[in-house]
């Protein structure tokens, strides 16, 4: 009896131990694998002479570019089925009738950008880890940031028809219907204007979005009504506002990590998919993330700036708690943020189980006060919780679990079993979410034991749920890059990031015209001959390669912000 009751405390011991080496309470900070991500860069001196001629031609160079990607646009973009505004004009719209021609100006002027954003780099966070001597100032990161933004605010969309589906669902909303129970062929008429423009896949597909989001697409649905350009355009100014955001919080946020703040915007703000995608595309993640950061600069402010803890702290966290609620009101993925809020705030206060659930009950509190407020003045109600999964119809190539499911479905097939990819993809998406929500439990641990900053652990958080989640575009990895840009540092994190941006944003093509393969093939011909000769012809004007000064190896002069 004495044997079985240690063996049985013996299994109950290493049961615990392996629980808590799996949460990390045990993990020792210098074995953390996360926490080797980061390192903090250090204040050096500005640009030379030479460098800022360099500059001057990297930002002409990012510029036409995104000039050329906005007139293809008007061949290629994805102009609306009705109301085009080019349609039947003589110089316009021959764009629209030359689509091989329009593909690959937009293809040479899409490489063109990266390749600018790539030469950027080089002033901003120097070479593969070697870091700059000189490095550019904000000042001219922003100068540089807004003229590649200017074309691509006034070009149709690019590479995505999502816009369309926004003043559908909105048009809904402001006409008294539900969005969460009606699609735009229920809701407006197979025959309306703005149902025509939505793709079919989301015709019958009611809005996903959250209520926020579409409280504001009501009131530019009655602004506007069935004017599609200037509810495009109004929609815009709503994607350039959440970037506008991005830009404000996220120096803000990297100083906190000890990180340079152009350092920062370099790669989560100029980079080609929040050109691309964010700004081309119209997307409703600007908005999300600038809303998301910016609560968080928010909350931070209480927790790590405010000395005691008093009335003007707990202002400040509200704000930001709120301003948090807000960014889950478009997309419900922000929501995350709030829960390495309350763990810096519970390790502000004296990290125990307590102050854990004293911080998880207030800011609970007002994310639900927030939500059920939103919820009841715009007259949306809850149905969004009921509609968040209405995408997951779509099987995307980025997506872990999804492509698993396929891949194991496809060999069913070939092994004469049958086709059970359905089946399949039933069980490796839900153990995704078991990993996923794991891994943010971990993360979350790591905040409240100090061993992460609450940004970087964020990041790390928002990048699992995007690999895993069961549908993936492109422009969803910004979830998990702009955060991180904000803290990690290390080429473990900058190359694949920066790889992965340059690739992607190349390779997507625009959604206006429906392509043949020769077309395709014809204009990245082109465009790879163009770059070539750009490159020789500029490779004594332009960093290409690495220079004395640019990538030099770092200095240890004083750092940024405090110490993550």
């Amino acid at each position: 009896m004495l044997r079985l009751v240690a063996v049985l405390e013996g299994a109950r011991r290493r049961t615990l131990a392996f629980g808590r080496r799996a949460l990390g309470l045990d993990v020792p900070t210098a074995d953390h694998t996360i926490a080797v991500l980061h390192q903090d860069e250090t204040e050096v001196p500005g640009l030379d002479r030479k460098e800022r001629v360099q500059l001057d031609r990297i930002r002409l160079m990012g510029a036409t570019g995104t000039v050329l990607m906005a007139i293809s646009a008007l061949g290629i973009g994805a102009q609306p089925v009705h109301q085009n505004p080019t349609s039947g004009v003589r110089v316009l719209g021959i764009f629209a009738r030359a689509h091989t021609g329009s593909l690959a100006m937009c293809m040479v002027g899409t490489v063109v950008v990266v390749l600018a954003w790539l030469l950027l780099g080089r002033f901003a966070v120097g070479g593969i880890g070697r870091a700059p001597l000189r490095r550019l100032t904000r000042s001219q990161l922003d100068r540089t940031l807004l003229l590649w933004i200017i074309p691509l605010s006034v070009a149709p969309p690019l590479f995505s028809n999502d816009v369309y589906s926004y003043l559908a669902q909105s048009e809904i909303a402001a006409r008294g219907i539900d969005p969460y129970q009606e699609g735009p062929v229920a809701g407006l008429g197979i025959d309306n204007v703005l149902t025509n423009n939505v793709p079919n896949i989301w015709r019958d597909t009611p809005a996903p979005y959250g209520p926020l989001f579409l409280w504001l697409g009501r009131g530019i649905a009655e602004i506007t009504g069935d004017n599609i350009i200037a509810g495009v355009w109004v929609h815009r100014m709503l994607a350039l506002a959440g970037v506008a955001l991005i830009v404000w919080a996220l120096p803000r946020l990297s100083v906190r990590c000890g990180v340079a703040p152009v350092s920062a915007l370099w790669l989560g703000a100029a980079n080609p998919l929040v050109l691309f995608h964010l700004v081309g595309g119209v997307h409703n993640d600007a908005l999300m993330l600038g809303l998301m950061l910016a609560g968080m600069e928010f909350c931070l402010r209480a927790i790590e700036d405010i000395h005691p803890f008093d009335g003007r702290a707990y202002t400040w966290l509200i704000a930001g708690a709120i301003v948090i609620t807000l960014s889950s009101s478009v997309k419900l993925t922000s929501i995350v943020a709030l829960g390495f809020v309350g763990m810096a705030l519970a390790r502000r206060w004296g990290f125990s189980l307590r102050n854990v659930l004293i911080a998880a009950a207030m800011l609970g509190a007002i994310a639900i006060g927030v939500t059920l407020f939103i919820g009841s003045m715009s007259g949306l109600g809850f149905g969004w919780i009921h509609t968040l999964g209405v995408a997951n119809k779509v099987r995307s190539w980025m997506s872990v679990p999804t492509v698993l499911g396929i891949i194991a479905g496809f060999g069913g097939v070939l092994l004469g079993l049958g086709d059970h990819t359905t089946a399949l993809l039933s069980i490796t998406r839900p153990i995704a979410s078991v990993i996923t929500a794991f891994l943010t439990v971990r993360m979350l641990v790591a905040t409240g034991l100090g061993r992460l900053h609450p940004i970087g652990a964020l990041g790390v958080s928002m990048g699992a749920i995007v690999l895993l989640f069961p549908v993936v575009q492109p422009w969803y990895v910004l979830w998990a890059i702009v955060p991180l840009a904000a803290w990690a540092t290390r080429p473990a994190f900058r190359v694949p990031a920066v790889a992965f941006s340059a690739v992607v944003s190349v390779i997507l093509m625009p959604r206006g015209a429906d392509l043949e393969v020769f077309q395709i093939v014809g204009a990245a011909i082109a465009t790879v001959i163009v770059s070539v000769l750009f490159i020789v012809i500029t490779r004594n004007k332009l960093p290409w390669r690495a220079q004395q000064g640019v990538s030099a190896p770092s200095q240890t002069p004083t750092s940024y912000g405090v110490t993550s």
